[in-house]
């Protein structure tokens, strides 16, 4: 069944310091529910079809870097693309990795809350990419609703610890104000842990 399945674009292996704690393999999906304005990935998602693999598969190809999760404390980032659209592959992988391995996903929160529900207890770490706290911003950003997205952050505010939020700011789409207080909102949820920056628009 393909809900078992993961739609893999690439493993970039020995990442440091961006995608989570220790050494990092980062584990790069297909499938979006989003069409953000700017996209970092948009080319890779265009140019590359995906390889569909099982959790065994997968943790076949990235055990030989076992040594150095131990070493560091870390694991497996799964990116995209959108990972949370594979709970069931997530979940699976999860039950197959070394207990030390963290589990990082890095997601937008577009996804069902049962979705989300299914993961929390198997992933170590959540990096939000929030996009913006107000639905008109980020429709007009990501053409969908920002419904899920918002949602789903009610239910992480319970594991702040686990929770990374970028907060973006985007040229042409919101300010330096919309941008603070976009982080002031999710600090007021609960949210200790945030990354501020600007999207570098390639034109």
């Amino acid at each position: 069944m393909k809900s078992d399945l993961y739609p893999l674009l690439s493993i970039v292996r020995l990442r440091m310091g961006t995608d989570g704690s220790g050494v990092t393999s980062l584990v790069a999906g297909a499938g979006c529910p989003l069409n953000c304005r700017w996209c970092i990935n948009k080319d890779l998602l265009k140019r590359k079809e995906p390889e569909w693999i099982s959790a065994e598969e997968l943790y076949d190809r990235v055990k030989i870097d076992d040594l150095y999760f131990q070493a560091s404390g870390g694991g497996i980032t799964f990116g995209g693309g959108e990972p949370l659209l594979y709970p069931h592959f997530l979940r699976a992988f999860r039950k197959l990795c070394p207990s030390t391995w963290r589990i990082t996903v890095e997601t937008s929160l577009a996804v069902s809350q049962e979705s989300l529900k299914m993961l929390l207890e198997y992933v170590d770490e959540f990096i939000v990419d929030c996009k913006d706290m107000d639905p008109i911003r980020y429709e007009s950003y990501t053409g969908q609703p920002a419904k899920q997205m918002l949602e789903n952050l009610e239910l992480l505010r319970r594991i702040p610890d686990k929770v990374l939020v970028r907060v973006p700011r985007i040229p042409r789409f919101n300010t330096e104000e919309d941008q603070k207080n976009n982080a002031d909102l999710l600090r007021a949820m609960g949210f200790t842990r945030l990354d501020l920056f600007e999207y570098v628009i390639r034109t």
